[in-house]
């Protein structure tokens, strides 16, 4: 199969279009072609006049550790061509650095969840991009989370840089229909194409040559962001990633990071585990769910021994359909407040440059689910009702912009 920035590289009619016009490539560690040449490199060999680069969050290097940390514009020592930061001084591009090319290319591996900042960073890129008259391509990639839908929307009036708009947490998009449903969405009058991959099959059967349940076998993993170390870490990251609005742990300092349910030095992972299952089964349905343990060097609980959950969303018997991360996820919340009513579960800091409201809130677009959580009243099916109207009113939503 290929990606967009192979069928580009391929395909001479597609390069013309670009002859005469000067280019910005948007990209991190992961845009890589199928020969894992850099697509920077990849661009300026085959005769692209690419006079700019921008690095989204965790920088086009992708050495920056954590949420918060910024990364500063620089001069690319080998082409002497400006590198834009999109997570520094500014998140949204600027009118100088949309003067810096007519076209911009948009090459990022996404996780398939509304969280990770490429999302918004593709929809800033878009709403920048009409304003100054400029094209979008976006060079699609695949949704390694594959296309299951989980979550509730985000409630309008809620938007942050980790939610962009009104979407559940595990969309089922690529980023090039992403972009096709942000205009409509936005109503955004924007010069806008896809090139698009051939022969991604996420509907595929583990037998199929290029399955993988959205991530291909065929295919190389690289992380897009420090922390994204792995296919298993993609898939889980619609729930794990609400960890971050915890005192949990989500494996930061380990070496699997966002892999885990929870660590903790406080909490006994079996006691977690049966609660869960006891609470809903079928929410645990799909993954192996295993307790371990493990001491983070950096982060949450640095130096101290953390009990933990471990996710195995890999291996013959993972079930891809019935797996449901974000549920999972809550459940876990769920039954720790149930075993440790006082537990000081919700992390109040500044997450994401939002101030004024708790970081669970602002991770799933609303209170909804910290509600739940925190309710001794509420039941599985209280919160199953809210995802599950949700889930259906994306899915049809987006029906009409899929391209796979």
């Amino acid at each position: 199969m290929k990606f967009g920035i192979d069928r580009l590289l391929a395909d001479r009619a597609l390069l013309n279009e670009l002859d005469g016009r000067r280019v910005a490539l948007v990209a991190h560690p992961a845009s890589v072609t199928e020969g894992l040449v850099h697509s920077l490199d990849a661009l300026i060999a085959a005769g692209v006049n690419v006079t700019s680069a921008f690095g989204p969050q965790h920088g086009l290097k992708g050495d920056k550790q954590d949420n918060m940390v910024e990364t500063a514009d620089e001069m690319d020592p080998h082409y002497g061509i400006p590198i834009f930061s999109l997570y520094g001084e500014v998140r949204r591009p600027t009118e100088q650095m949309m003067s810096s090319a007519d076209v911009f290319l948009f090459d990022l591996q996404d996780l398939g969840c509304r969280i990770y900042t490429f999302v918004t960073t593709l929809l800033y890129l878009l709403e920048e991009a009409a304003k100054a008259g400029k094209g979008v391509w976006v060079l699609d990639r695949p949704n390694p989370a594959g296309r299951p839908v989980e979550g509730t929307l985000l409630v309008p009036g809620q938007e942050s840089f980790v939610g962009a708009a009104p979407m559940p947490m595990r969309h089922g998009l690529t980023m090039g229909e992403m972009g096709h449903w942000f205009i409509e969405h936005c109503d955004l009058d924007v010069a806008y194409k896809v090139v698009a991959m051939e022969g991604w099959q996420p509907d595929a059967d583990s037998g199929a040559v290029a399955s993988g349940f959205g991530w291909p076998a065929s295919r190389i993993w690289i992380n897009p962001s420090p922390n994204a170390a792995s296919v298993n870490m993609a898939r889980c990251y619609a729930g794990t990633v609400m960890l971050e609005g915890t005192t949990l742990s989500e494996g930061r300092g380990t070496t699997r990071p966002l892999e885990v349910l929870f660590g903790a030095p406080d909490v006994d992972a079996k006691a977690v585990a049966k609660e869960m299952l006891a609470l809903a089964p079928d929410w645990c349905a799909g993954v192996h769910m295993r307790d371990c343990w493990f001491e983070p060097t950096f982060h949450k609980h640095a130096g101290k021994l953390c009990n933990a959950l471990m996710m195995h969303a890999e291996g013959p018997d993972y079930d891809h359909d019935a797996f449901k991360p974000w549920r999972m996820q809550a459940l876990a919340f769920k039954a720790i407040r149930g075993l440790y009513p006082s537990y000081d579960l919700w992390r109040d800091f500044p997450y994401e440059y939002e101030l004024d409201r708790l970081a669970i809130d602002v991770i799933n677009g609303g209170p909804s689910l910290r509600e739940w959580v925190d309710n001794p009243d509420a039941a599985p099916d209280d919160l199953d009702g809210l995802a599950s109207a949700d889930e259906a009113a994306w899915v049809q939503l987006v029906r009409g912009h899929l391209l796979y």
